[in-house]
């Protein structure tokens, strides 16, 4: 496995042979910045004599990183890509991906939203070209598709089917696995003393780093008949100036201990976190912040199983008002039950390896 070398522990615990990957800053921070696709070229060409030493059969690359199917080119290895959240491409009728908006109930919405794709095509086939000008430095032919950074042999999407909107037409190299869960070890915490529903506050790792929604949760849930564990999810994490009586505040905990005792997560729902607690049968608050997250809320709502909370009602009042209805409404908690009962009888991870190991097997033949 190659990835950033803060994982490198990780790895080599799960018995994985580690390869450090090329880190490059592509934010303007140091002056000698890089563009994404300009550091992808850059770290493909550090990539492929990894590839080439290594001879695997097939390379598998998380579909926000180019460099592995731009590697996978250059070295004529099989590629497939693995997408770790609902299915980013669009079609006619559906809402773009990614700004949270739901499904169209009506032939109009259906129509207005059609109306939006050739704004979408213009941004999809952008891509295209930035893509495909990063394969001409390294090589490679340009490809006349839009999302041509997903392998068109095998792209295993890791989310429940559940979450998926339906579509016309579904490329049959895109297989829905169901969710691929893994969390770092971690100590049992302490919860808080008490038998009323138990809330749990789950931040993203990587935003709001001054802790608001941990700070509005705690606030808005201090006099609600319910217990509530936060975690910052990073050590020393921002910590609101007073915590409640009902409450305790850690800085990271193991979900798949902490989950199932749960009557509601709430978090900015990054999909690992929202396919955790599903997987649990617990229902979500969805608070999003950025990236996929808007998306991930919308499609919670629209399955049943949670609430989408927009960015401006993040509040003490808000939250509170959410978490209620979770609680107030069976029908919720039931349909994020029937998630639960679906990935109990379906392995993601044995899915997506059985995929994998068919597609390597067949490559190699």
């Amino acid at each position: 496995m190659q990835t950033w070398r803060r994982w490198a522990d990780d790895v080599d615990r799960e018995g994985i042979e580690f390869a450090p990957a090329p880190e490059y800053s592509v934010f303007p921070t140091s002056g000698r910045d890089l563009s994404p696709y300009e550091a992808a070229v850059e770290a493909t060409r550090e990539t492929v004599p990894l590839i080439d030493s290594f001879a695997p059969n097939v390379v598998v690359a998380d579909i926000l990183t180019a460099v592995g199917g731009l590697s996978a080119g250059v070295t004529e290895r099989p590629f497939a890509t693995l997408i770790p959240h609902v299915l980013p491409t669009s079609e006619d009728g559906l809402p773009p991906y990614s700004i949270g908006a739901r499904l169209p109930r009506t032939r109009l919405g259906r129509r207005a939203w059609g109306a939006m794709q050739p704004l979408l095509r213009r941004g999809e086939e952008r891509g295209r070209n930035e893509l495909n000008a990063a394969r001409a430095k390294v090589g490679l032919p340009a490809l006349d598709y839009t999302h041509n950074g997903i392998s068109r042999d095998l792209a295993l999407v890791a989310t429940f089917p559940q979450l998926e909107y339906p579509r016309r037409e579904w490329d049959p190299a895109f297989k829905v696995t169901g969710p691929l869960l893994w969390e770092r070890p971690a100590a049992d915490v302490e919860l808080p003393p008490g038998d009323e529903p138990l809330v749990l506050i789950a931040p993203s790792t990587s935003q709001d780093p001054q802790g608001r929604m941990i700070a509005a949760a705690l606030e808005g849930l201090a006099d609600e008949p319910v217990r509530v564990i936060a975690t910052t999810n990073r050590p020393g994490g921002t910590l609101p100036a007073r915590i409640p009586a009902n409450a305790r505040v850690v800085d990271w905990l193991s979900y798949s201990r902490t989950m199932p005792r749960c009557a509601a997560v709430v978090c900015h729902a990054g999909h690992g976190t929202v396919a955790r607690a599903l997987s649990y049968g617990v229902p979500v608050v969805g608070a999003p912040a950025a990236g996929d997250m808007a998306e991930n809320a919308s499609r919670v709502a629209w399955a049943g199983c949670g609430v989408s909370l927009p960015r401006r009602m993040v509040t003490p009042r808000g939250i509170r008002l959410a978490v209620r209805k979770l609680l107030a409404e069976p029908g919720i908690a039931a349909r994020a039950g029937e998630l639960a009962a679906w990935s109990a009888a379906h392995d993601g991870g044995a899915t997506a390896a059985a995929a994998l190991e068919a597609f390597a097997a067949e490559q190699s033949r």
